[in-house]
Formats: structure tokens, C-alpha cells, sequence
């Protein structure tokens, strides 16, 4: 059972004490199905939703108070009783896309690696997956920066490309990270063609985690492939169930730039938690829905979150 500690600046009107389940996937796809369902279990009375929330220029909004945020259970409105803003360290997993399609992309994708961690908090905890014909590791935790750009540096794209497979094994990684806030950052420019596992399977994975997805997908305005089309609405669907959201981009120069709001993305979100009016335990996934409440900036504003949790007896 992993205990999740309530970080600072927080506005909170009661004592609360939170226990999570947060067991990732690991082992054979014969398993799957088992590990699924152990792999976010919320079996105390709180329930905490990451939220983040940008403006119509894809910049964080850090200004907004509890009064600002309506939550929904079922459609049905509950009460907030613990609101925070928080920069705590994250465990994280890169996912590099080393496929051919990246040959000419591969230099700049270095970059917006190094851009991802210039912007990172200096205790995150950290792994780096090329993914080609299959996830491969380039860098555990225990190396430094310099020793990953080193690693990079001698990555050299072929073969075809197994994301799904590489999705797999960086929840299995994350299943023993260091800290509760886990996440993961995907970097690639087309659909999967290699994997073992299939897109509805990870897609049901990663729902029922409590890792926060997030992907630059290097696309063209105009579609060349049907796979090109589909890993567009791979990536969208993954990120999205998560709570995180996919970046497209059609100039690869801006790949260093992106990578760099998703980093600063994930340091600036806000918690919300409430204790659900439907208190069974019934082991079934109750949806969530967050908007937004006046007083708002006259700007439009997107909010991204969490889109449900499993309701565990224990």
C-alpha cells in the first residue's frame, strides 16, 4: 500500500488521510488482464484528481482558486474538500521513437529530450525508452543527464515501431518508481506497426493507472499514410484517458520548444479531492468530469484531467 502525502500550499476544510494503490503493469501479456485490474484501487474515502488547466496559447494557468473548479462523479457534483498547487518531484519515463521515420528527425529529437530535462525538478526520478522493432532501455536513474545525451548521441534510428510494447514496459518500470507522482512523455511521429500488444488494451491500461501521459506527435498538416492518421488518434486517445494530452506539431523545429511546455506542464497543476456520495466499494470505474466555475479570465480555457478511478473494496 503506498501512502500519498498531500503537498504544500494547500487549502484543505478537514483532516484527511490518504492510502492508494498505485501497482503497475508488469509481466506477460497473459497477465494483462490481471494486472489491470490492480493497478489504481482507490479504497479509502478520498479520492484526488490531478488537473491542469491551459489557455487558448497552451500556457499553464497557475491563478485559478477551489472556487474556479466544479467536480463530477457520475454526473453527479461533490463536494471539494482538498484543493492544492504543487511542484513535487516526479518518477518519469521518456519514450523516444528511434524508428527509420525518425532518421532525419533524430538530431532535434535529442534536443527536445535535454529541453524536457532543463525544465525538469533536479530530484526527479528518470528513465529513457528508445523504441524501434521493441522498447529498448538508453538510461536508468542512476545516470546522470550528461550520460543520457552521451546515450543519445549514438542512438541511431531503423525498423519499424512498437509504441504500444514500449507504453507497456515503462508502466512495468514505473510500478517500483521513487515517487507517487509518476508519469510519461512520449516523443514520435507516426502510428505503432510492430507491437505485441494492441491499442485497446494499453488504452484500458493506462485509464485505471495513476500515470499521467503526455506526447509530442510530429505530424504533417497533411496525412501521407493511413498510419500517420491512425497514430494521431493513438496518441490523442492514450494521453487524453490520463489526463495528459498529445502536442502535434507539423515543423520538427519546434519539437525543443514543446517538449519544454510539457515539462513545465507537469509542475504546474492543481489537486482536487472529494469523498464520493456514492460510498460503495463495488469494483467498478467511476467516470469524473471537472469544469470550470466563474469567476474565469475572458480568455478560453482548456482543462485536462483525470477521467476516472476504480472503486476497490480493499
Amino acid at each position: 500500500m503506498l501512502a500519498l502525502c498531500l503537498g504544500a500550499r494547500s487549502q484543505s476544510s478537514d483532516q484527511v488521510h490518504v492510502r492508494i494503490n498505485a501497482h503497475a503493469a508488469s509481466g506477460s501479456r497473459s497477465s494483462l488482464s490481471h494486472d489491470r485490474a490492480s493497478i489504481l484501487r482507490v479504497d479509502t474515502n478520498l479520492v484526488l484528481v490531478p488537473v491542469t488547466v491551459n489557455d487558448a496559447m497552451n500556457r499553464t494557468v497557475t491563478s485559478l482558486n477551489k472556487q474556479n473548479f466544479e467536480l463530477y462523479e457520475a454526473g453527479k457534483q461533490q463536494k471539494i474538500l482538498y484543493f492544492s498547487t504543487e511542484d513535487s518531484p516526479i518518477s518519469v519515463g521518456v519514450l523516444l521513437d528511434l524508428s527509420s521515420s525518425m532518421t532525419d528527425k533524430i538530431d532535434i529529437a535529442r534536443h527536445a529530450v535535454e529541453e524536457f530535462f532543463n525544465n525538469a525538478n533536479s530530484e526527479d526520478d528518470y528513465f529513457v525508452l528508445g523504441f524501434a522493432d521493441t522498447p529498448q532501455l538508453l538510461s536508468d536513474t542512476t545516470e546522470s543527464v550528461k550520460d543520457l545525451e552521451n546515450t543519445l548521441a549514438s542512438a541511431t534510428p531503423k525498423g519499424s515501431t512498437a509504441l504500444l510494447d514500449a507504453i507497456y514496459l515503462a508502466m512495468a518500470k514505473l510500478r517500483k518508481a521513487k515517487y507517487p507522482r509518476r508519469a510519461i512523455f512520449i516523443i514520435s511521429d507516426g502510428g505503432d506497426n510492430n507491437s505485441r500488444y494492441s491499442s485497446r488494451e494499453i488504452k484500458q491500461l493506462v485509464e485505471e493507472s495513476d500515470v499521467e501521459i503526455y506526447a509530442i506527435g510530429i505530424f504533417d498538416s497533411i496525412f501521407k499514410t493511413y498510419e500517420e492518421w491512425a497514430g494521431k488518434r493513438l496518441l490523442t486517445g492514450i494521453t487524453q484517458s490520463t489526463g495528459g494530452r498529445t502536442i502535434a506539431v507539423n515543423d520538427v523545429k519546434q519539437l525543443p520548444e514543446a517538449a519544454a511546455a510539457v515539462s513545465q506542464e507537469l509542475r504546474n497543476r492543481y489537486l482536487l479531492g472529494y469523498r464520493p456520495s456514492n460510498s460503495s466499494r463495488d469494483e467498478q470505474f467511476r467516470k469524473i468530469k471537472v469544469r470550470l466555475a466563474p469567476p474565469l479570465p475572458a480568455t478560453p480555457l482548456h482543462v485536462y484531467f483525470k477521467k476516472g478511478y476504480i472503486a476497490s473494496g480493499g
